[in-house]
């Protein structure tokens, strides 16, 4: 997959669309105008730079699907260097450009799909480069701006977007039988209906051929809790495949880009749940790519690679960039969440290890629930369960962190950590899984807000059984070089 630029705007030679900053003069963004500048001087020196990607690929032996938002907001002509001339003159071709849509929609500056033009503007770009590149299908990125109709007309939209789906599928397969239209959703069925995408009707209709659930398209972050079991189970038993789009970037306080750990937990629990593939979105940031990146390939596509290797699942939860990280339509983030007195808050996790059988054949090391709550102190009464069982509190450790100086990324609010080991009866089921926090008593004297921030969980095996964890094993203490 190659995104062709924002979507607006493109970054390689047309007729049809127009080119990335064609049309700025003084430049706010200068990583943007950079970009332009490279592109236009391939194009004028006859170097177009699809057409290069194209080549590159198949030389390699790779396929080739150019990528194309389909919808995106407008910003001010000031500000908003990869908006095109399109955009800038139709304004009244906008979800927003009715008095009565709320203020506060999100898809307020998106185009609308109700009205003709915007349909043929999107179909020109796409028809363009099925007839003059050489490509092995095409992609629609649907989840970008996941909104395509005033919200009062979206029941007569999704017949509307329904044949415009159609339409561009035709125009793939006219431009060469073998070629796949590739559609990337928000992952909630319900979700994409409530939003004009009807893809039950797509897949019936036989309009599509992969179908990519993605989750937290905008923040990009990875969620190893991701649920694709709905577009399976619309799939099952027709000709269109599910794929789950896995992502990268963590931002927590202590990660930026996801280690190898939490790669494997968000794959193992996708393949775990029947889709066909996974779709690498959004993971620009490992670059340059080094030792590390190669090996998160190399274990991807083989779950049973990768079930008895370390895996650190976790629950999606607010960030330094992303105070509120913005939701596709039909999900809800679980954290952060707030802990009034009496009243227990529950969290789902689910990790697809058979921690059973890897502790019956002794390659299960340890397994560690990380559950840190903010706001409290340590006067304040807890109580917590892990499937329906209260987590003693000889299994328990509390780390202070009322206040730190630093951290490894950015600091947090005010708060503790509870750390508990799971065995025995208390390790986790293969699937779904429950976390319950409960603030029993809270202390008088203060008044900020309680709140569960994190819920993590974090599986470590043994290579062997009887093995040890590294070069020394952690249990062996110092050793000679490891400060050099």
């Amino acid at each position: 997959m190659f995104c062709m630029g924002d979507g607006r705007t493109v970054l390689h030679e047309t007729d049809v669309g127009e080119l990335w900053g064609h049309n700025v003069e003084k430049w706010s963004h200068t990583i943007f105008r950079r970009a332009h500048q490279n592109a236009k001087k391939l194009i004028d020196e006859g170097n177009d730079p699809l057409r290069i990607i194209s080549e590159r690929a198949h030389a390699k032996g790779m396929l080739f699907y150019p990528t194309l938002l389909v919808q995106q907001g407008r910003g001010k002509r000031e500000d908003d260097s990869r908006c095109s001339e399109f955009r800038f003159d139709n304004q009244h071709l906008e979800i927003g450009a009715r008095a009565d849509v709320d203020p506060g929609y999100p898809g307020l500056a998106c185009l609308d799909f109700a009205h003709e033009e915007v349909r043929e503007e999107r179909f020109a770009l796409i028809d363009e480069t099925l007839r003059k590149y050489d490509v092995d299908g095409f992609e629609l990125q649907l989840n970008y701006f996941p909104y395509y109709f005033h919200p009062d007309q979206v029941e007569a939209g999704r017949a509307i977007m329904t044949r415009w789906v159609r339409r561009v599928y035709e125009a793939v397969k006219d431009s060469g039988a073998d070629r796949e239209l590739v559609i990337r959703i928000p992952a909630s069925v319900e979700g994409c209906r409530q939003e004009g995408l009807d893809v039950r009707a797509w897949i019936e209709a036989g309009i599509v051929d992969v179908l990519v659930g993605q989750t937290f398209s905008m923040p990009e972050l990875v969620n190893t809790n991701a649920d694709y079991r709905g577009l399976v189970e619309a799939a099952d038993g027709s000709s269109c495949r599910v794929h789950a789009a896995i992502h990268s970037h963590m931002d927590s306080d202590r990660l930026a880009e996801a280690p190898i750990e939490v790669v494997r937990a968000c794959a193992n629990n996708y393949w775990a749940q029947g889709v066909e593939g996974l779709y690498l979105a959004h993971w620009f940031s490992n670059w340059p790519y080094g030792a590390s990146f190669y090996e998160k390939l190399r274990e991807l596509p083989h779950p049973d690679v990768m079930a008895a290797k370390d895996k650190h699942y976790y629950v999606p939860t607010c960030t330094a960039r992303y105070p509120v990280p913005p939701t596709e339509p039909g999900l809800q983030m679980q954290l952060p969440a707030d802990l009034p007195v009496g009243e227990a808050v529950e969290i789902d996790l689910a990790a697809s290890d058979d921690l059973r059988r890897w502790e019956s054949v002794g390659r299960l090391h340890e397994v560690v629930l990380r559950l840190r709550i903010m706001g409290i102190t340590e006067l304040d009464r807890l109580q917590f369960r892990f499937n329906g069982r209260e987590l003693p509190k000889a299994s328990m450790r509390k780390i202070n962190q009322l206040y730190r100086m630093s951290a490894p990324r950015y600091r947090t609010e005010s708060g503790y950590w509870f750390i508990f080991r799971l065995d025995g009866e208390n390790l986790p089921a293969q699937g779904a899984n429950r976390i319950e926090v409960l603030l029993l008593e809270r202390d008088p004297d203060v008044t900020p807000r309680v709140f569960l921030r994190d819920v993590e969980l974090e599986i470590k095996y043994l290579m062997g059984k009887n093995f040890h964890r590294g070069f020394v094993d952690a249990d062996l203490g110092s050793y000679e070089g490891v400060n050099e």
